[in-house]
């Protein structure tokens, strides 16, 4: 290659490579090294059937709650049926209903009654409470600040964004820098580099992870939206569908940056050993959404400083859709910040992976690397 230009230079007896060809070459050797990998392939497997089996667990848990057993009269079944995890067993008056209670075939009986509400619970010890909570007459009640989502609904979405962007990110982006430093330990670099532009393999490398990175990202979302159809969890679908959406698109750019980042501090390094020292803080930046998404899940304002850091927004902004916090414009705005912080780390990772490559030993500085 060509030092001061950047250009391809072609091996000796054969014809250059054009840019476009050697990319998808660079690409495609990622991929199989990952797909030929049986400890990538079944920790992919692994995590599919722990997203599957715990999105049907929940499903199918909240749906097999007991249901408590109430006699009721034609007068009241309606009443009662209205409440939640009733089963109701009609009777013809309210003797028949307490025979059923003293028999301990159900749990309460509701029948006329002349008080307020207009019911009287009939029970052998206890009254069951919620029974009687739904048929009480309660106050009018003002919330200043309604919860927009169930907490705990909630909570585990904030849990499976960041799970998923923190697992994603991080072994992908870990498998780029450990590519870069054992091409330059082994020297292979200096034999590709001599077929390719340093540009070429780095753009190589980072599609490739991203190809790789993104089947995972939409094999977990196929999983997510079968479980909640096959648990009938429609409502959850239609209010997570298009934040799992927006998540796919943010991810996509967001591991762009991340990737470029990745391969350009490895390429500072000469062994695997350092690879720690320069890449730990690309690491900080990946687990600090999981975190903070996680700690303040219910807290607008970190969401909304999150929905536009470039590092956190794949995780800040899905969860402001998913609770209806975020106006229709704002992942656009969010996307297009996300966008030019993509070009800018790309252009600068660039600069530092084309001036390290090559030098071999001491760790690079970081300001050599960008002087060149």
């Amino acid at each position: 290659m060509n030092a001061s230009t950047g250009s391809a230079t072609a091996p000796r007896g054969g014809t250059p490579i054009r840019s476009s060809s050697g990319i998808w070459l660079v690409a495609e050797r990622e991929i199989g090294s990952k797909l030929r990998s049986k400890a990538f392939v079944i920790s992919t497997v692994v995590l599919m059937l722990i997203a599957l089996a715990g999105i049907l667990i929940g499903g199918f848990a909240s749906k097999n709650t007991d249901a408590t057993p109430i006699a009721a009269t034609s007068q009241t079944a309606s009443a009662v049926s209205a409440l939640p995890d009733v089963k109701v067993t009609e009777v013809a008056d309210a003797d028949a209903a307490e025979a059923l209670v003293r028999d301990g075939k159900v749990d309460a009986a509701v029948v006329p009654g002349d008080g307020a509400t207009g019911f009287t619970v009939i029970a052998l010890k206890d009254a069951p409470s919620s029974i009687v909570a739904g048929l009480s007459q309660a106050p009018t009640v003002e919330i200043l600040e309604p919860a927009t989502t169930n907490p705990l609904l909630r909570y585990f979405i904030a849990l499976g964004f960041g799970i998923v962007f923190l697992m994603a990110a991080s072994t992908f982006g870990g498998t780029i820098a450990q590519s870069v430093v054992e091409e330059k330990q082994t020297r292979v670099v200096e034999l590709l580099l001599s077929a390719i532009p340093a540009r070429t393999l780095l753009a190589g490398k980072v599609i490739g992870n991203t190809i790789l990175a993104m089947a995972q990202i939409v094999g977990l979302a196929a999983i997510a939206t079968i479980g909640l159809i096959v648990t009938g969890q429609n409502e959850v679908l239609s209010v997570l569908g298009a934040p799992i959406i927006w998540f796919a698109v943010f991810f996509l750019f967001g591991f762009v940056l991340l990737a470029s980042m990745f391969a350009a501090a490895a390429s500072m390094v000469s062994r695997q050993e350092d690879i720690g020292a320069t890449t730990t803080p690309i690491t900080m930046l990946i687990m600090a959404p999981y975190i903070l998404v996680i700690v303040f899940n219910d807290n607008p304002l970190v969401l909304t400083i999150m929905s536009y850091v470039p590092f956190s927004a794949p995780v800040g902004m899905p969860m402001r859709l998913f609770v209806g916090e975020a106006q229709w414009w704002e992942p656009l705005l969010s996307l297009v910040i996300l966008l030019v912080s993509c070009v800018v780390a790309i252009a600068i990772g660039a600069k530092i992976y084309e001036n390290s490559l090559l030098r071999m030993g001491s760790r690079v500085k970081l300001g050599e690397a960008l002087r060149g």
